[in-house]
C-alpha cells in the first residue's frame, strides 16, 4: 500500500489536476475551487468555512497572481480561522497536458514534483507523518443512512447536518467533502447512528 503524508487539515487547492497531483503525495481531505469559480460558489465556500472553523485548512495555490487572489478570497471566507499557507516556487514551463504555458509562464501545483511539494510542507511548518490511506467516507457510506440516493435524502442530510451543528443546506458531493474534513469513517458511522436514534427514523 502506498506510503502518504498525513495531514489534520483539509486542502484547499485551484483545480482538479492540481488535486490529482496531491492525492498521490498526501492524505488529506482535497477540495479545489475551481478557479474564479470559487467567488460564486456559496456552497462551496461554506464547505470551506466550517471546515476551517474546526481544524483549519492548508492553501496550496499556484505561485502567480490568480493564486494569490484565490488566496486572498479563502482567507475572507476563513474569518479568523487558522490557515497555513503552503507556497511552491516559480518554475518557468508548462504542464505535459497543456499546449502553451500559463499567461505568466509557470509551473501550476499540478507540475510540480513530489519532492517540490514535500518540501514546500515542511517549509511552511507543516507537520506531518507517514501514513497508510485511510478508510475514506464514501456516497455509499452516506446511502447506507439515506444522506443520498434516496427520495427524502436531501431532508435527511439537512436533518443530519443540523445534528452534527453544520450547515445544513449542501449538496451529497459538498456533504461527502465535508464529513471527510470532520470525521474518521468510524466518527461518522458513530454519529449516524446517533442521529438515527435521535430521529427515531431508519
Amino acid at each position: 500500500m502506498k506510503r502518504l503524508i498525513k495531514l489534520k487539515q483539509p486542502v484547499i487547492v485551484e483545480g482538479k489536476y492540481d488535486k490529482i497531483t496531491l492525492c498521490n503525495i498526501i492524505d488529506a481531505v482535497i477540495i479545489p475551487t475551481n478557479g474564479f469559480g470559487i467567488f460564486k460558489d456559496k456552497e462551496k465556500c461554506a464547505v470551506i468555512k466550517a471546515l476551517a472553523q474546526k481544524n483549519g485548512v492548508i492553501v496550496i495555490t499556484d505561485s502567480d497572481s490568480a493564486g494569490a487572489l484565490i488566496r486572498a478570497h479563502i482567507k475572507k471566507i476563513a474569518g479568523n480561522a487558522e490557515i497555513i499557507n503552503v507556497y511552491v516556487p516559480r518554475i518557468g514551463g508548462k504542464e505535459r497536458r497543456k499546449t502553451t504555458p500559463s499567461r505568466e509562464g509557470i509551473l501550476g501545483v499540478e507540475g510540480m514534483t513530489p519532492e517540490i511539494i514535500e518540501k514546500a510542507l515542511f517549509e511552511c511548518g507543516v507537520f506531518c507523518e507517514q501514513t497508510d490511506s485511510r478508510r475514506k467516507i464514501t456516497k455509499a457510506d452516506m446511502f447506507s443512512f439515506s444522506l443520498s440516493g434516496c427520495k427524502e435524502s436531501a431532508e435527511k442530510r439537512k436533518s443530519f447536518l443540523r445534528f452534527i451543528n453544520m450547515p445544513d443546506n449542501l449538496s451529497s458531493s459538498a456533504m461527502l467533502d465535508l464529513l471527510n474534513g470532520m470525521f474518521s469513517y468510524e466518527e461518522f458511522k458513530e454519529r449516524a447512528v446517533k442521529w438515527q436514534e435521535n430521529t427515531g427514523k431508519d
